[in-house]
């Protein structure tokens, strides 16, 4: 693919001391990819540190919509300036650039719309919280009983997205946790899905916004939510 058509967002909530590295990352692997930072009303200098960088967009949100409205606004961002692909990674720091050319390779392969990338397949990797790897494994199993799919690694925020998908989920895209509603979703509307393994890593700075104490409250939520979805009719 041309990375000229190629957007890569990322959305950013308190990142000051990640987001330089991972656009600088970036840019080592994908010279010619769109950036665009999506700060979510971060309350340290995230929005700052990002303009500093040359060639890269920043949308700074009015207020805190979560990691499901940054992610919208970067699929209206990609919409809008005409992008035929758009890849979502973290300003956190886990998601390694140059490990996009493997979902590259994987939707080129396999002619599908939406490409996760797994660190359950084949792949060593940092594989998050015992309490998140349950979670992911019972999504697994929900998932194969709902919409027939194998998905290893449901809330993987690590993708890479068609024109079909962005077109889609710029106007429809779950709010709270949207990674595995994002999927229901997409197999409701007639979008393939594959994976891809990945490597990921240990975020250096801050922490995640799924601690332990949450983490019930994180699955109940998404599983009413991805119920919901799955009732609901193709938009």
């Amino acid at each position: 693919m041309d990375q000229k058509k190629l957007l890569i967002a990322i959305p950013a909530y308190n990142e000051q001391h990640n987001i330089m590295k991972v656009i600088r990352e970036i840019r080592e692997s994908l010279p010619d990819a769109g950036i665009v930072v999506v700060n979510d009303c971060s309350r340290d200098a995230t929005s700052d540190v990002a303009r500093k960088a040359a060639d890269v967009s920043v949308i700074d949100l009015p207020c805190n919509l979560g990691i499901g409205g940054a992610v919208q606004t970067g699929f209206k961002f990609a919409c809008e300036r005409g992008y035929e692909a758009m890849v979502q990674i973290d300003g956190d720091g886990q998601h390694i650039p140059r490990e996009v050319d493997k979902l590259l390779d994987a939707m080129a392969q396999t002619g599908c719309d939406m490409v996760i990338g797994s660190r359950f397949l084949g792949v060593q990797s940092f594989r998050t919280t015992r309490m998140r790897r349950f979670g992911i494994r019972l999504f697994y199993h929900l998932f194969r009983i709902l919409i027939r799919e194998r998905v290893t690694d449901s809330t993987s925020g690590f993708r890479l997205y068609n024109r079909k998908c962005i077109e889609l989920l710029s106007k429809h895209y779950p709010e709270d946790y949207p990674e595995p509603d994002a999927i229901i979703l997409l197999k409701k509307n007639g979008l393939r899905i594959s994976e891809v393994g990945v490597e990921m890593r240990e975020r250096e700075h801050g922490t995640s916004s799924i601690s332990i104490l949450k983490g019930p409250y994180y699955m109940s939520k998404v599983m009413v939510s991805i119920f919901f979805t799955y009732i609901r009719t193709r938009w």
